[in-house]
């Protein structure tokens, strides 16, 4: 029991005074960075599945 207390200790100031925190503009630039990443990448894979798709359903109607 003494060790898990231990831990938690150790823990708990690990994270409320070892931690570097990013300041609020660093972490609203992350932010959009990582939501404009998201959206560029969800839009690569739809154009490569809607593209993927036309071919396949194009490659089916001539054998269909």
């Amino acid at each position: 029991m003494e060790a898990l207390r231990l831990y938690l200790r150790e823990s708990w100031e690990e994270f409320s005074q070892r931690t570097t925190w990013p300041t609020w503009i660093n972490l609203q630039r992350s932010t959009v960075v990582v939501i404009v990443a998201s959206l560029v990448f969800a839009l690569i894979v739809f154009a490569m599945d809607k593209g993927l798709s036309t071919i396949l359903d194009f490659i089916y109607s001539i054998f269909a």
